[in-house]
């Protein structure tokens, strides 16, 4: 008699089958056992017909599958399919009475192998299902967190990363400029955010500030424990960024802690930065004061508080510390607005003091012509201009052509440009 080349798995060796899965997939036997019949259910609908109801019973000490038809007990039968009546109905249950629900059994072994692939594949589609979920659920809990993963791809300029149960993506956007990686490369990012629509993606930053602080407490053991504490975090990736910190014990100096000896704690940072340059910045609840150090390294003469209700702070520089406190394409001014919460206003002492002598009677109408009624200047323009306190025509006509440059989106020949046609409109030649 011939061997059969290999034997059918019995239902014990089924059981064991689907209590291995369980394991593999981290998911609960109890609900395996509900997906398998929720999948020989679909089957049967589809190979016995979609208009009648199934049930499935799985006995977990034999294996034994059982597939039923339930129909409902009806004096007069319309559906077939669905109803059956009540002297029918006796034969397999002498207790039963209208409206009750009898199961049929059905012959599974008559369902074929396309029934059984066909369950195969709605198990294996809700096990999928859930393995989505539960990641998503564990990746939704750790927003914030910082990651060390493997480059696995590229796709069209984006970076797949490796998080071991499902893949992440950093965006070209969240990628800081100029930095590049080749597969197998390991990268620190900041997981943040968890998408389900569609395939799920788990989206990562190297650009949001909360990567900063992460390597801040990575490196500061003084900001890990809570002693020093970043009170704010602005950033350009990849260009400059301003850490306001202060210290909980007196004497524990926070700039110290974060800058550490020799350089050898922000150095790191500014490694895994790409060189990124970071300003450390002293906190201060005096508003003045805060603004004062956000500046650095500029040097200031004042301070003052403009505006309290639109919270607009005015600063006075001298002449060559004005391009330092505004910063390449206004730059360090703007940071700093963005760490201490305010507007600031930068304006060199000799343009202040012109401004006072004109509030007491001594300057002309035409100095008071504020930059708006220049004519040819864009709306983005004039508020890159005023961002960097050139808010008067008489500003613009007494700045350099390097000054005027200075500030994002204008070039040396626009700047000669705006400060010949600035000053015909004082002399009052303007079109």
């Amino acid at each position: 008699m011939p061997r059969r080349s290999s034997a059918q798995p019995s239902p014990k060796d089924f059981i064991s089958a689907m209590h291995q899965l369980a394991h593999d997939k981290n998911i609960e036997y109890e609900l395996i056992i509900e997906m398998l019949k929720e999948a020989m259910k679909s089957a049967a609908k589809k190979y016995f017909g979609d208009k009648k109801e199934f049930d499935v019973e799985i006995n977990d000490e034999t294996g034994e599958i059982r597939i039923f038809s339930l129909k409902e007990v009806v004096e007069n039968v319309t559906d077939p399919d669905t109803q059956i009546s009540l002297e029918e109905a006796k034969e397999y249950d002498e207790e039963v009475e209208i409206g009750d629900t009898v199961k049929l059994e059905k012959d599974k072994d008559s369902m074929g192998r396309i029934a059984a692939n066909a369950a195969k594949q709605v198990i294996m589609s809700k096990i999928k299902d859930f393995e989505r979920f539960h990641i998503y659920n564990e990746f939704k809990e750790r927003i914030g967190e910082v990651v060390n993963v493997p480059v696995r791809r590229f796709e069209r300029g984006n970076v797949v990363v490796d998080l071991g149960k499902t893949e992440g993506v950093i965006r070209r956007d969240q990628l800081i400029p100029g930095e590049r990686f080749s597969v197998g490369d390991r990268v620190r990012a900041v997981i943040v955010d968890v998408s389900r629509a569609g395939d799920l993606q788990v989206q990562l930053s190297r650009t949001d500030p909360r990567l900063l602080i992460k390597l801040f407490e990575m490196e500061v053991p003084e900001v890990y424990e809570g002693t020093v504490i970043i009170k704010n975090i602005v950033r350009e990736p990849g260009e400059r960024s301003k850490v306001a910190v202060y210290s909980t014990e007196s004497d524990i100096d926070p700039i110290g802690a974060c800058v550490g000896v020799g350089g050898s704690r922000i150095k790191a940072i500014l490694r895994e930065l790409k060189g990124e340059k970071v300003d450390i910045i002293k906190y201060e609840d005096d508003i003045e004061r805060f603004a004062e150090n956000a500046l650095s390294p500029a040097k200031l003469l004042r301070v003052s508080i403009a505006d309290r209700e639109t919270k607009r702070l005015e600063v006075i520089v001298s002449d060559d510390q004005y391009s330092l406190a505004i910063g390449t394409h206004g730059q360090n001014v703007r940071l700093a607005s963005k760490l201490v919460g305010w507007t600031i206003d930068v304006k060199r002492e000799a343009d202040k003091k012109e401004e006072i002598k004109r509030q007491m009677g001594g300057g002309s109408d035409e100095d008071e012509k504020n930059l708006s009624e220049l004519k040819g200047i864009g709306k983005k323009k004039l508020e890159k201009l005023e961002e960097a306190g050139f808010v008067k025509i008489k500003d613009i006509a007494e700045a350099s052509v390097d000054e005027l440059s200075a500030v994002d989106g204008i070039g040396k020949k626009s700047a000669e440009q705006l400060i010949e046609q600035a000053k015909k409109a004082l002399l009052g030649e303007d079109d």
